[in-house]
């Protein structure tokens, strides 16, 4: 066994303490993001000019600016280093919810969310993970990145109506603004500044490949599927709020009790889902099952909008179905995408998420303004009807996974042999050389694979 084997098998402390700080960052953010989501719509009656469309547009304001500026922020930080791009993107998230703060009318509102979604700083947050973890250690730095987003989410929308109690929502901006200061604070004293800065095909955009990607059915499928699924969440958090204070009658002070037990009892829902796609290789029928679950939640919405068990059962529904699509779809995006376009499949799936979320907002005011809040709902089992019909042809992922060998010495010389060599593995399903990175990325069936061999191949060529 290499030296760099033996050494690959536990994280370092440096790789652990990356990953929680750029973890905290990402869930900082977050927070500041979503804390206004369970409140916004039955409190923005404060700002001047404020109409149910303008209020909308607030809401979902933030994906419009995240989706044009995510995957050129991404690249950027190739170019001037990823921190300098980080810490910029928090600036402007910073300044975005100091002017929100600040506002007096809904028209300085949208201002501010637009700028905090400027701060577009996902791709870039990747991209310094990638370079401050080692290749094998990779797939367990995006999952804990992955459950800070999720933990932050549930924070988020558990403590925005106590804290719009508390604070008010200016208070909500002023602690998103801190919150994005810490942030700074978190990327330059806690995160270690990276030894290497390269372009990493497996987590960032690739400009030549967005023709493959934007011309793969599957894979915009899937990218079809993260933007509808956060079109729902705007829109359905456009009108939940007012349906739970103006129609169920349901203080504003008292939601947050609501939403927390039903997040927490969503997420133990999911796991067995998950558990289900992945392990029993039932990944189709659970996603399938989900975008249903959602739907029968957007109908009984529809339905009886104006009573609180409807409601919250409702929630629970919708949560348990968004938790286990939200973890479940990168997943299939990760085995369906090509080695050589897969960062480039994620950009272009991080830019549909972010743009669903802005159209969502949208929608939910549009629809509210000239019909009804009924209207909002039955409009949201519409499209996850359309979303069912549309995904329900797609082709089951194969249970895959993915390993980065280490070849010394590669050169163009021996890199058709190299590939050729561990094409020659039982299980493995593709095989992309890079030269100048000195690895090859391996996409292989784990069932059928003797992984041994992959490590041996990696071995016996450095």
């Amino acid at each position: 066994m290499t030296q760099r084997q033996a050494s690959s098998d536990a994280m370092t402390a440096l790789e652990k303490r990356s990953i929680s700080g750029l973890s905290l960052i990402y869930a900082l953010r977050m927070l500041g993001l979503f804390m206004i989501l369970p409140v916004f719509s039955v409190a923005a009656d404060q700002y001047s000019g404020s109409t149910p469309l303008l209020v909308g547009l607030a809401i979902g304001a933030y994906g419009l600016t995240q989706a044009m500026l995510q995957i050129p922020f991404g690249m950027l930080s190739d170019r001037i280093g990823r921190k300098k791009v980080i810490a910029f993107g928090l600036l402007l998230f910073a300044m975005g919810s100091v002017i929100a703060a600040m506002a007096d009318s809904i028209f300085t509102v949208i201002l501010g969310r637009l700028l905090q979604g400027s701060g577009a700083i996902a791709a870039a947050v990747m991209a310094l993970t990638a370079d401050l973890t080692r290749d094998d250690h990779r797939t367990k730095a995006m999952a804990a990145i992955g459950i800070s987003i999720g933990l932050s989410f549930t924070v988020a929308l558990a403590s925005g109506a106590a804290l719009e109690h508390w604070l008010g929502l200016a208070g909500i901006f002023w602690l998103t603004a801190v919150l994005a200061m810490l942030g700074i604070v978190v990327l330059f004293f806690w995160v270690p500044n990276p030894h290497r800065c390269v372009v990493h095909r497996d987590v960032e955009p690739m400009p030549k490949q967005f023709r493959n990607v934007l011309g793969n059915p599957e894979l915009m499928r899937l990218t079809l599927s993260i933007s509808t699924l956060h079109f729902l969440l705007t829109l359905s958090f456009f009108a939940l709020p007012m349906a739970l204070h103006h129609y169920a009658g349901i203080e504003r002070s008292q939601h947050a009790l609501l939403y927390l037990p039903i997040m927490l009892i969503a997420f133990v829902c999911m796991v067995p889902f998950i558990l289900l796609a992945e392990k029993q290789r039932k990944m189709k029928m659970v996603f399938l099952g989900a975008i249903v679950v959602l739907g029968i939640a957007q109908l009984s919405w529809a339905i009886l909008p104006n009573t609180a068990f409807v409601i919250l059962i409702g929630l629970w529904l919708f949560f348990t179905a968004f938790n286990i699509l939200e973890a479940s779809l990168p997943s299939m995006m990760s085995k369906l995408s090509p080695l050589d376009c897969k960062g480039t499949a994620m950009g272009v799936y991080s830019t549909g998420q972010f743009l669903g979320a802005f159209l969502g907002g949208v929608s939910g005011g549009l629809i509210y303004t000239y019909l009804n809040i009924h209207a909002v709902f039955a409009f949201g089992a519409i499209v996850t009807l359309f979303w069912w019909w549309l995904v329900k042809p797609m082709q089951a992922p194969r249970h895959l996974s993915s390993r980065i060998l280490h070849i010394e010495p590669l050169t163009q010389a021996n890199a058709a042999s190299v590939m050729a060599e561990i094409n020659t593995i039982p299980g493995v399903v593709e095989t992309m050389v890079v030269v100048d990175e000195g690895v090859a990325y391996v996409k292989f069936s784990p069932d059928e694979t003797d992984t041994d061999a992959l490590d041996a191949f990696s071995a016996k060529s450095t």
